[in-house]
């Protein structure tokens, strides 16, 4: 059989256990792992009851089989990733915390080198400024397929600025062949530190700490942090592991986790940082706690191996862990992860509370679902009407909530979106400039009503199905309406409203990646590849990891009926075709030449942020060959399946560069009652409206939400009859886009007003 399941069966993250001696731990890990694996796999797995988008609660857990879980909330989405016990890291993306139960688990990196190429466990996931610039990066453990004695930290990291990657691999972090698991970093008096946990000279799984030269290097010894003897931290076996910093005004935490996974007891301490000049890397400079801080409660047994995360309007933290549904669940699939806000004493310490169980309706952290402005990560869309050519874009002449679309250039920055996907089968189409969402004014039904951004809050009216229809068009149909993006018959200018769906084709759109993008699979986390970026026709399509290169980024151009052409950025006069133009299942797809039959593709978004190629000759999907995982593998057509060999996902492949403001000045002077006065006059060439600063040495104006190719003078008085020349500036930032700036420089001459 050909087909191969969207889903992949995973057995349980790990035992962690005492040896009798070091040297004998793989053959204890590997014996006890044989006998909790057959028992795992009999285990069903319940079903998510997470509701996705738009409630005021949720109730735990978030999501089955979620063991070990990290979490960020960043530029309006939660990611969260878990042990998978396989070689592929798994990330989960959705705008609430709910959906992420809900959404399409997606691989963005997998392993297949020797020794690094199985047992993915407990991943941390941060966002940091290393020698790269600003990156994510994910600390994960990983050893030898089925040798769970091999157990080592690895690091990945983004290639731009978001956490869906694509990523490449950096290094193992620690300079040591022993076992070493559950990485994390810590930031502290303006140093980078990892923690992890290992096994002590004396035998005792134990938490250890180290500085860092960067995000995959760590420096200097390896200090013992704190070891497991405690009453409860030895049950079942002497356990810590997972230790996870918590920040808050000044003070810092590291929580652990503590005692035998396999056990109802598995809970949550902390360590405390005494402050001042102690060192960090200094068992000295914590503070144990008299006893758990987290424990079973409710329902809910093992509950450890948490993660932190800010709430979406940064007034709450909470407490992301792992639990269990029954005592005897131990360290296996049926591990889920759950959410608990973590509230705070008049001392300012952390109280962590009791998990609540899976019946409780539990508030959804706050600014959820309030009014968000985000520019959202991923690669960008144009959205290119079927009848005109042209595509949304938003108004040159409006900002802000409420500014209205309109057809236009698909060059402008503002014609670009990111299809961003809720997490339950629909897409929220977020401004890639403004960083606002696509919905009707005013979310009201009637046909004709015009679209417009406004901020997202979690509405239905600001989502949106799309539907691929035949030759490669597509619909966006509204989820409270039911109703059609529509761009009419009109030309540049006119307005984009939604109606009722009548087969007209304003109602029709090309949805195209837009600018150098990198194309990613959904199976391996690998992205599209010309073999040593050659120039060659014949040059097979691979995948392979992320390593920067040009042949690893392509574009796309539009051609007849809805189709596009695909081209290397290395050689971007070339395409990438089905080989002869053959029908065949399995044909390969090679570079070369534009405009011959197997050169065109259908681009096919869909709801869960993944998209589908089909060539348009064959009708057939582009296909990773059997989903391998491993650089170098082939991608062909085959017979279209629905399954993730045959999905993919756009990427921008790099850190998106902003687009200058567009300001145009000029300066002059003139004489009034014996008086110079000097004139600034400055244009703005943009099509975003922009605030404008005029600076010179007589004053300051400013001038807000001057659009789109309007113009401004700014007069100032010197009430000097004689002055010498010299220059103004303006500075200009995006009305909608802050990011993007300008500024000006214009001068005038000297005059004598005698």
């Amino acid at each position: 059989m050909r087909t191969i399941p969207n889903g992949r069966a995973r057995p349980s993250r790990r035992l962690t256990l005492m040896p009798a001696g070091r040297a004998s731990l793989r053959a204890q890990i590997a014996a006890v792992m044989v006998v909790l694996l057959a028992s795992v796999l009999a285990v069903p797995l319940a079903a998510s009851s997470a509701v996705a988008i738009g409630e005021s609660t949720f109730t735990n857990p978030i999501e089955p089989d979620t063991a070990d879980p990290t979490i960020e909330y960043s530029d309006g989405n939660y990611y969260m990733v878990a042990t998978t016990w396989d070689n592929h890291v798994v990330m989960r993306k959705a705008p609430t915390l709910a959906a992420l139960g809900t959404t399409k688990p997606v691989t963005v990196y997998s392993d297949t080198n020797a020794g690094r190429n199985g047992n993915m466990w407990a991943p941390e996931l941060q966002r940091l400024n290393g020698p790269n610039g600003w990156r994510w990066y994910l600390m994960y453990t990983m050893g030898a397929s089925g040798d769970f004695g091999s157990q080592r930290l690895q690091v990945i990291e983004s290639a731009g600025d978001d956490p869906m990657g694509p990523y490449t691999y950096k290094a193992r972090p620690l300079a040591t062949d022993a076992w070493n698991i559950d990485g994390a970093y810590m930031e502290l008096n303006g140093e980078l530190f990892m923690t992890w946990s290992m096994f002590a000279p004396d035998g005792l799984q134990s938490n250890y700490i180290s500085r860092m030269s960067n995000p995959w290097t760590a420096t200097g010894p390896m200090n013992l942090l704190s070891q497991p003897v405690e009453d409860w931290e030895v049950i079942g076996q002497p356990v810590n592991e997972g230790p996870i910093p918590l920040h808050r005004d000044g003070k810092t935490w590291i929580v652990y986790s503590a005692s035998f996974c396999g056990t109802e007891d598995y809970q949550l301490g902390t360590l405390e940082y005494v402050g001042g000049n102690a060192d960090p890397v200094l068992a000295s400079s914590w503070v144990k706690s008299e006893g758990p801080v987290f424990s079973k409660a409710n329902g809910e047994y093992g509950a450890g191996h948490n993660d932190f995360f800010e709430s979406p309007d940064g007034t709450e933290t909470w407490n992301l862990y792992h639990a269990n549904a029954r005592p005897d669940g131990g360290c296996s699939r049926e591990r889920s992860a759950r959410a608990h806000i973590v509230d705070w004493t008049a001392e300012g310490e952390p109280d962590f509370g009791t998990p609540l169980g899976t019946s409780a309706q539990i508030p959804v952290p706050s600014g959820e679902n309030a009014p968000i402005t985000a520019r959202v990560e991923g690669g960008s869309w144009n959205l290119i009407n079927r009848t005109t050519g042209l595509c949304a874009t938003v108004s040159s002449s409006q900002s802000g909530d409420g500014a209205g679309l309109v057809q236009g250039s698909c060059s402008t920055p503002r014609a670009n979106w990111k299809l961003d996907t809720t997490g339950d089968n629909f897409v929220r189409v977020v401004n890639a400039s403004s960083g606002k969402a696509l919905k009707p004014a005013g979310c009201t039904v009637a046909d004709g009503t015009a679209a417009q951004q406004g901020s997202w809050q979690t509405t239905s009216c600001q989502q949106w199905s799309i539907a691929n229809r035949a030759e490669g068009y597509s619909t966006l149909t509204n989820r409270t309406s039911g109703k059609l993006l529509d761009a009419g018959t009109g030309a540049a200018g006119a307005i984009v409203s939604v109606g009722t769906g009548n087969s007209s084709a304003g109602q029709d759109w090309v949805l195209m990646p837009s600018g150098a993008v990198a194309v990613g699979s959904v199976a391996s986390g690998k992205v599209f590849d010309i073999p040593s970026c050659s120039a060659a026709d014949g040059a097979a399509l691979q995948q392979r990891e992320f390593v920067g290169a040009p042949c690893q980024r392509v574009t796309f151009s539009a051609v007849r009926e809805g189709g596009a052409e695909i081209h290397p950025v290395s050689a971007p006069a070339k395409c990438l075709a089905v080989t002869s133009g053959s029908t065949a299942d399995g044909a390969t797809v090679t570079q070369g030449a534009c405009g011959v039959t197997g050169s065109a593709w259908r681009v096919l978004p869909k709801n869960d942020g993944t998209v589908e190629f089909r060539a348009v000759h064959s009708g057939k999907a582009l296909d990773l060959d059997r989903c391998l995982t491993n650089d170098g593998a082939k991608l062909g057509q085959w017979t279209a399946l629905n399954n993730d060999c045959q999905l993919f996902r756009v990427m921008t492949g790099a850190v998106e560069a902003t687009v200058p403001l567009q300001l145009q000045s000029t300066a002059s002077t003139r004489c009034v009652a014996g008086k110079a006065v000097v004139t600034v006059t400055v244009k703005n060439e943009d099509d975003l409206p922009a605030d404008v600063t005029v600076t010179t040495a007589y004053g300051t104006k400013t001038f807000t939400g001057l659009g789109g190719g309007k113009t401004v003078s700014a007069a100032f008085t010197t009430r000097q009859a004689v002055i010498a020349g010299a220059s103004a500036t303006s500075a200009g930032a995006g009305a909608d886009d802050a990011a993007r700036t300008a500024s000006v420089s214009s001068t005038f001459a000297g005059t004598t007003c005698r």
